[in-house]
């Protein structure tokens, strides 16, 4: 239940042993007190996140869930969560793939699929519905940047990205005087554990800095990271197709790629 200033008093993180959500749930505990389900798979990485939260004050309740199981990940999120009312959520969790190798194990692009966008949406429609109900929340998703436009070299990822950011931009329109805000974020590249071994693009943050962003951007519809993205890509949706592949295949040369026999942890927390 929202407080009298509007604070949350329960957030759900899914995938939030991540290090985007810990560095967004400990801004937030700085701030204020309330308490957390934490959704993420059994792991010693897990067991740490808790503990961090409790030493803010937080009571935290860690559900297990694995996102490449969404008929599993949603009976999970609804035993957790009755008898709640969820005042703010963040969807967090995802896979950065190595785009080669699925190229030689294609059915492997499907787990991705199913970890990156099927248990987003399973989970952003169960949250819409409790939220819908208790006629308040906030719901936020990480998308990216990659899902604006994505690139020959991030074919299969930026894909699940595009799918995630439409459905949860059209999730927002359903529920516009339902009490219940949407809130989009599009990081661009992010220093974190899933990126190691990638050369950092142009405008890279640290998961505090997208943490900030977020929980300044509570009551936008869109938060870019930084913000100097959202004017950029504007321009890039515009770069004629030849243009962005050769742009592409430079990014490939000085480094964007996956460290080569790097594979998808399957159900694996975002960043």
């Amino acid at each position: 239940m929202l407080n009298v200033l509007g604070q949350p008093g329960t957030v759900l993180a899914l995938g939030g042993s991540s290090e985007i959500a810990q560095a967004f749930l400990g801004r937030l505990l700085e701030s204020r007190a309330c308490d957390v389900v934490l959704a993420a798979r059994p792991s010693a990485r897990r067991d740490a996140a808790v503990r961090r939260l409790e030493g803010y004050g937080a009571r935290v309740e860690p559900v297990d869930v694995d996102a490449a199981d969404s008929e599993g990940l949603v009976a999970a999120l609804r035993t957790a969560l009755a008898g709640h009312e969820v005042d703010l959520a963040v969807i967090a969790h995802g896979v950065l793939p190595d785009e080669g190798a699925l190229g030689r194990r294609p059915a492997d692009a499907a787990d991705v699929v199913a970890v990156n966008l099927g248990s987003a949406v399973a989970a952003g429609l169960l949250l819409a519905d409790l939220m819908r109900r208790q006629g308040h929340g906030v719901l936020v998703v990480l998308s990216s940047v990659a899902a604006v436009r994505p690139r020959a070299s991030n074919a299969v990822y930026g894909a699940t990205k595009a799918g995630l950011d439409a459905f949860f931009t059209a999730l927002r329109d359903r529920l516009r005087g339902s009490g219940v805000r949407v809130v989009v974020v599009r990081p661009g590249f992010v220093r974190t554990r899933m990126t190691a071994g990638r050369a950092p693009a142009p405008f890279a943050v640290d998961a505090d800095d997208v943490a900030r962003a977020v929980l300044a951007g509570l009551d936008r519809d869109v938060v870019w990271v930084p913000a100097v993205l959202g004017p950029l890509t504007a321009a890039l949706r515009l770069v004629p197709g030849p243009v962005w592949r050769r742009l592409d295949r430079r990014s490939v040369r000085d480094g964007g790629t996956v460290r080569p026999g790097a594979a998808p942890r399957r159900g694996g927390d975002r960043r």
